[in-house]
């Protein structure tokens, strides 16, 4: 099977957005408690796997699989790509200058936290492609809604 680009972009854009979900909100929680960088960071990276493995794993109990393999094919198809985009993600953001220290009203958060998810996306593609071309990562996902329809 070829593995096509517009795949792999397409199971980044869906780990993207559990990774979106999951920074914004840890990024305002942690602000609102008034907890520091490194627990903030913390508190963003946990919420940004939940939320990206919850999209999947929705995804896929939709498609009709039962919750333990609903939630062990979650696991296989996003577990390297959330990785590379929270390290890429919040790497940009801790060597940005002062983008660890902006705020929710800043305008540098946001343009600091699009840029870096951004950043993310680029390098997390082909990382995708590859894996989906081992019959890895959301290749998983692509033959269980193949299974599913039989």
């Amino acid at each position: 099977m070829e593995t096509s680009w517009r795949m792999a972009a397409t199971a980044t854009l869906h780990c993207l957005t559990g990774c979106a979900i999951g920074e914004v909100l840890g990024m305002v929680l942690a602000t609102w408690w008034g907890w520091g960088n490194g627990a903030s960071i913390v508190l963003s990276v946990v919420l940004a796997f939940f939320f990206g493995y919850l999209l999947t794993f929705t995804g896929v109990r939709r498609a009709g699989l039962d919750v333990p393999t609903a939630v062990r094919t979650a696991l296989a198809a996003d577990t390297v790509s959330i990785l590379v985009m929270e390290l890429v993600d919040n790497g940009t953001l801790v060597v940005w200058p002062s983008a660890m220290a902006a705020t929710l009203a800043d305008a540098l958060f946001w343009v600091s936290l699009v840029a870096s998810l951004a950043i993310a996306f680029v390098v997390t593609v082909p990382v995708n492609r590859w894996m989906i071309g081992r019959g890895r990562g959301h290749a998983v996902v692509h033959e269980m809604h193949g299974h599913a329809h039989h």
